[in-house]
């Protein structure tokens, strides 16, 4: 009913940049938080960064000052910006966001199928 689509994944040099997006589809009635996590290699899934449909922020310490969270909720869309990436960054970004799925009250958890992000010393 609904999907989460991430673009923007890939290779990048230690101290470049990469910009992740992220657009909700399907049945969606309206979007509360949307966010970032990250999953890398024999670690557990942790959060970046998430933003509310107010566009208050939250980031993990490790990105604070490198990366920007935004979001444009005319089109569905949240964006993670990151800058002055470093090897420890390499990670598989998953979208994730709570949707009211619209003609119902039903409140669901959805899950992107995840990018991966990979930053090379």
């Amino acid at each position: 009913q609904v999907q989460l689509v991430e673009t923007g994944g890939g290779l990048v040099q230690a101290g470049g940049s990469l910009r992740l997006s992220c657009v909700a589809s399907g049945s969606i009635f309206s979007i509360t938080s949307m966010g970032w996590y990250r999953q890398a290699p024999g670690k557990q899934r942790e959060l970046v960064a998430v933003i509310t449909s107010a566009g208050s922020t939250n980031y993990a310490d490790s990105v604070k000052g490198r990366f920007t969270i935004s979001r444009d909720n005319a089109k569905n869309t949240v964006y993670l910006q990151m800058n002055s990436l470093k090897p420890e960054d390499t990670a598989v970004f998953y979208c994730h966001a709570g949707v009211v799925v619209g003609g119902t009250n039903r409140y669901l958890e959805v899950w992107g199928q995840g990018t991966l992000v990979t930053v090379s010393s």
